[in-house]
């Protein structure tokens, strides 16, 4: 049983990109909220004007704001963009295509010097994207869109269709999620199948991570950790999704609200309790899937065995009573620590193994920068990727990543 996925044309029907300068970002600079436009995004918007004309109707685009940077650092608007030819109506000039922007809370947030995704939706609905040029999540989109990676002062363009469509595999969908897309799933009356004995209530991670397991039985660790891994990640948050689907809307028809007042607290609350359990869920998940491909290939190992100063590593090997012997040698010891995403959090993995010099962390995190990577290096830290992710990262970073199957050969070969 495979698993089959949704395409990128089914949410987006191009995207345009380009370096702000300092007339884009910055309003004082030109009097304007405006991006000069060229021919790449009339390729992606099209050559009417989109703009509301005075006692005409309103055809501008509906447009979201996002301005996204890390973990804890994204703000979104819904908004309006105007696009338009300034000659228009002056036959003997060439077009002058312009963008025009709302100041809002994104839009105060840009400088020069960062990146603008510009997407259009099949609806006509246009995401406004900012990013710094050096985070995470622009080589993230950069990736997505199957953009190239030097970015201009000049609009770049690509229009996303039969030629140049991509599967919605697990390192698109984590990347769509950070921009709150969530995917429609082809297989929901299968997945709602497998969830139905569960009824309203969440099972435990163990048991979830179970279920994804049995369901893929044509997915073997043996044959391909790396592929098995993130396989099973991919099952398993499709499950989840679809339960908390059914738990949410069920909440929500109940209502927030007494016979007094509505339940503001309440809601709030609520909404909150379901973004930590996602997170929460992702790292014991890829922690139960880690553990059943040890087991596959006889690695001994310890999950959460403590330290020094109570720390915990989240998988150490061979064992607690190996590390604390200390006439046990060094060299054969490895820990790694397992987080689904890694923001600015790798760090807390560095005090986790006093003993361990070189240390390891695997994560399911697309492309992570080059600042990011390079500190981790400078730390002795060696990220462990699964290798269908390591193309979500830029060539000078990918000779160093490690996939799942060399840590194996690594562990196996210590424990000789």
């Amino acid at each position: 049983m495979t698993i089959r996925r949704g395409l990128l044309s089914n949410h987006f029907r191009g995207v345009a990109v380009k370096r702000l300068a300092a007339v884009d970002a910055n309003p004082e600079s030109s009097n304007q909220h405006e991006v000069t436009g060229s021919e790449p995004l009339v390729r992606i918007l099209g050559r009417d004007d989109r703009k509301f004309p005075r006692g005409g109707e309103d055809n501008r685009f509906p447009a979201t704001y996002i301005w996204i940077a890390g973990e804890q650092e994204a703000l979104s608007e819904e908004g309006w963009l105007s696009w338009y030819d300034a000659r228009r109506n002056d036959p003997k000039r060439s077009a002058e295509w312009r963008l025009y922007y709302q100041g809002n809370a994104v839009t105060s947030m840009m400088k020069a010097g960062d990146v603008l995704f510009l997407a259009r939706k099949p609806d006509d609905h246009l995401l406004f994207i900012v990013t710094p040029d050096d985070g995470t999540i622009r080589n993230q989109l950069i990736w997505l869109f199957g953009l190239d990676g030097q970015i201009g002062f000049r609009f770049e363009s690509q229009e996303i269709g039969s030629d140049n469509d991509a599967e919605l595999d697990f390192a698109a969908r984590y990347i769509l999620d950070e921009l709150g897309i969530e995917p429609e799933e082809p297989e929901a009356d299968r997945l709602d199948s497998l969830i139905e004995k569960f009824g309203l209530t969440f099972p435990s991670t163990s048991v979830l991570s179970g279920l994804a397991r049995m369901s893929l039985p044509d997915v073997n660790a043996r044959d391909d950790p790396d592929e098995a891994l993130v396989l099973w990640m991919e099952r398993e948050e499709q499950l989840f999704r679809r339960l908390e689907r059914r738990i949410v809307a069920e909440r929500i028809r109940e209502g927030f609200a007494t016979a007094e007042e509505v339940d503001v607290d309440g809601f709030l609350s609520f909404s909150l309790s379901v973004q930590n359990r996602r997170k929460s869920r992702a790292g014991a998940a890829l922690e139960n899937h880690l553990a059943a491909v040890f087991d596959t290939f006889g690695i001994r190992y310890a999950r959460g065995a403590e330290t020094e100063n109570r720390n915990r590593p989240d998988f150490l090997f061979p064992g607690q009573a190996e590390y604390r012997d200390i006439t046990f040698p060094a060299a054969r010891l490895t820990m790694l620590g397992a987080k689904s995403t890694l923001k600015d959090r790798w760090r807390q993995v560095l005090s986790e193994a006093a003993r361990i010099e070189h240390k390891h962390l695997l994560t399911l995190e697309p492309g992570i920068s080059e600042n990011q990577t390079d500190e981790m290096r400078a730390k002795l830290l060696q990220l462990v990727v699964p290798r269908r992710l390591h193309q979500t990262y830029r060539l000078s970073q990918q000779a160093w990543l490690m996939d799942v199957s060399g840590f194996l050969a690594l562990v196996a070969d210590r424990q000789a």
